[in-house]
């Protein structure tokens, strides 16, 4: 559903015009955080090579490292569906939490008490500051969703997650779930 109302937990899907913009050409963004200083979330559906025990010692799990954003691609975050079990985590909305002691998650990680559908890394965040995103979304950068998936998103699988939406959201758009990620390459 195409909404207007910008708040954490809806997601945020690239205009197909935005493929100038590598970072976010194809992107669905998940906003974690909205208030009148700024904006903050992750892109969920663009998976890098790494894995978590690629860059974190002592983890022995192959979950997936998602680029989150081009903003501190130094820092390791993550959301999560398990707030039981990983304490001190902010929710966002839907049952969908944003860190918490990773040191306890790296533990239960290890113990297979969470498993991939339950967390997601990312290496940065997107970030907006004050009015910055509404400028954004007024010269047609983004189309805003709801999350129809809840905290089910966390596991959801990041292959064509862009395509699937631009479908959903239907009309002019469905001409874009075809084309080439480069419409130069057509």
């Amino acid at each position: 559903m195409i909404t207007t109302n910008l708040k954490k937990g809806k997601l945020l899907i690239a205009e197909p015009s935005l493929i100038s913009d590598l970072s976010f050409n194809r992107s669905v963004v998940l906003l974690t955080d909205y208030n009148s200083d700024g904006s903050i979330g992750f892109i969920i559906n663009k998976p890098l090579k790494y894995t978590i025990k690629d860059l974190v010692p002592g983890v022995n799990a192959s979950f997936t490292i998602y680029n989150g954003g081009p903003i501190e691609q130094d820092n390791l975050y993550f959301i999560h569906n398990v707030p039981e079990l990983i304490i001190n985590s902010i929710e966002i909305s839907y049952g969908i939490y944003w860190g918490g002691n990773f040191e306890l998650a790296r533990t239960l990680i290890n113990e297979g008490k969470i498993k991939n559908e339950n967390i997601r890394f990312f290496l940065g965040y997107t970030g907006w500051e004050a009015d910055q995103l509404e400028s954004e979304m007024y010269s047609n950068q983004w189309i805003i969703t709801d999350n129809l998936y809840k905290n089910k998103i966390i596991g959801k699988s990041a292959t064509d997650f862009w395509k699937k939406e631009i479908i959903e959201i239907g009309g002019d758009y469905m001409i874009w779930s075809n084309a080439p990620e480069n419409p130069i390459l057509n």
